[in-house]
Order: C-alpha cells, then sequence, then structure tokens
C-alpha cells in the first residue's frame, strides 16, 4: 500500500509544481482539499481552495516561478497520510516545506490537507 500510497503524493505534489511553474494557479489551488489551511509565513493563514488559489495567483501576478523543492523527504503517517517536508528555491525566494501532509482520497489522487511552509529569503 505505501507504494501506491507514496506514487500518488509525489504525482499531486509533482501536478502542484508544474501548476505554479506553468503559472495555473488554478492547478495549484485544485491539489488542496476543499477546506484545507495554508500556513504562508510570512504572510498569514489561508483556509479552502478559493482563499489558497488567490494566495499563488498574487504570487504569480508578482513574477514568482520556477519553484524546485531541494531535499523532500517523504514519511508515511499511516495507510492514507504522509508528510512532505523540504527546502525549496524559486526565482526570486527560498524557504522551507515544514509541514505538507496529502491524504489518499477515494478515488485514488492524493491531496493536501495541511500546508505550512516559510519564506526565509
Amino acid at each position: 500500500m505505501s507504494d501506491k500510497l507514496l506514487d500518488a503524493v509525489k504525482l499531486a505534489s509533482a501536478t502542484w509544481m508544474q501548476g505554479f511553474n506553468t503559472q495555473n494557479a488554478a492547478q495549484c489551488a485544485a491539489q488542496y482539499a476543499a477546506d484545507a489551511p495554508m500556513l504562508a509565513r510570512p504572510f498569514g493563514e489561508f483556509i479552502g481552495t478559493e482563499a489558497i488559489q488567490a494566495f499563488w495567483q498574487n504570487l504569480i501576478d508578482q513574477g514568482y516561478r520556477d519553484v524546485e523543492y531541494t531535499s523532500p523527504e517523504f514519511k508515511v503517517l499511516d495507510e492514507k497520510s504522509v508528510l512532505l517536508t523540504t527546502a525549496w528555491k524559486m526565482n526570486k525566494a527560498h524557504g522551507v516545506v515544514h509541514k505538507e501532509i496529502w491524504v489518499l482520497q477515494d478515488d485514488g489522487t492524493a491531496k493536501l490537507v495541511d500546508d505550512e511552509f516559510e519564506v526565509l529569503g
């Protein structure tokens, strides 16, 4: 089961990254569960896909792009959940993902149910 779970999480994470890097905030937001919280330090907390999409659209509109996870670590929490942590960089910023909790959905895809990251520079 964990291979199927990890594959689903890696695909969903790559889909989020592709959305950001192709300037598609809707694709980014679609990787989150409908009521997911996202804590983006120092910007604040955003709840739900509408607020999360607006956050990513704002960054895209400011010219942020080319995000890359530089040291991703995947920790299986249970039969349906994975914790992803990593450092990240993009064209105009860098930072750390403290917590991305991905949960396997009934359709076999993974959704982000809790996201906490920080911009360090």
